[in-house]
C-alpha cells in the first residue's frame, strides 16, 4: 500500500504528463467607442464621453436677434438647452429629412448645447490600434477633426465637440 504522499506525488506525476499545453497569450484589443452620426452626407463619430443623450428633434422656441444657425431654446428635463442646427454653424449643406434628424446633446450641467445632425448611427466602435492621426475632410470640418477610423471602405472622421464649443464662431451666436 502506498503512503498518501507517495500517491499524491503519482497523480501530479500522471497529471503533468496527460496535461495539454498552456494555451497561447493571445493579445487583448482595445476598442475606441463613440456615437455615430450624419451631417450633409458625411459620417462622423464622436467620443461617447461629449455626447450627453440623443433626442428626437424638440419643440423650440425662436430667440431674436441670433444667427440663423442657432433655432432657439427648448426645455429639455427643466433646462433651457439652446439648440443649434451643426449644418448651418459649420455652412454644409444638409438634406436630411426633419423625421430623420436627432440632437445630440453636448456639455454638461448649465452649459449643455443640443447640436441638429442630420441622423445618428448609434454607438460605432473601432479597434484603438487602426486610430489614423490623419483624416481628410472638407475645410468646413478640419478644426474639429482630430484623426479617424476606416471601415468597410468607409472613413469616420472623429469630430470633437469639446473643441467645437469652445471656437469663436460657435461662442458668437448674437448677429
Amino acid at each position: 500500500m502506498m503512503s498518501p504522499f507517495a500517491l499524491l506525488a503519482e497523480i501530479t506525476k500522471k497529471s503533468r504528463r496527460n496535461a495539454n499545453e498552456l494555451p497561447q497569450k493571445s493579445e487583448a484589443v482595445t476598442y475606441w467607442r463613440g456615437i455615430g452620426f450624419m451631417l450633409a452626407g458625411q459620417k462622423f463619430v464622436a467620443p461617447m464621453g461629449e455626447v450627453g443623450e440623443i433626442l428626437q428633434t424638440p419643440r423650440v422656441t425662436k430667440v431674436p436677434g441670433v444667427r440663423n444657425w442657432m433655432l432657439g431654446v427648448s426645455n429639455i428635463r427643466g433646462r433651457l438647452v439652446p439648440i443649434l442646427d451643426l449644418a448651418g454653424l459649420l455652412t454644409v449643406p444638409s438634406k436630411a429629412s426633419w423625421k430623420t434628424r436627432r440632437v445630440l446633446v453636448i456639455g454638461q450641467g448649465d452649459h449643455q448645447h443640443g447640436l441638429l445632425v442630420d441622423a445618428v448611427l448609434g454607438m460605432q466602435q473601432f479597434p484603438s490600434h487602426l486610430m489614423s492621426n490623419q483624416m481628410y475632410v472638407e475645410s468646413n470640418y478640419a478644426p474639429f477633426v482630430r484623426g479617424g477610423f476606416e471601415r468597410d471602405g468607409a472613413n469616420w472622421p472623429i469630430f470633437s465637440f469639446t473643441d467645437l464649443s469652445q471656437a469663436d464662431e460657435f461662442l458668437q451666436v448674437a448677429v
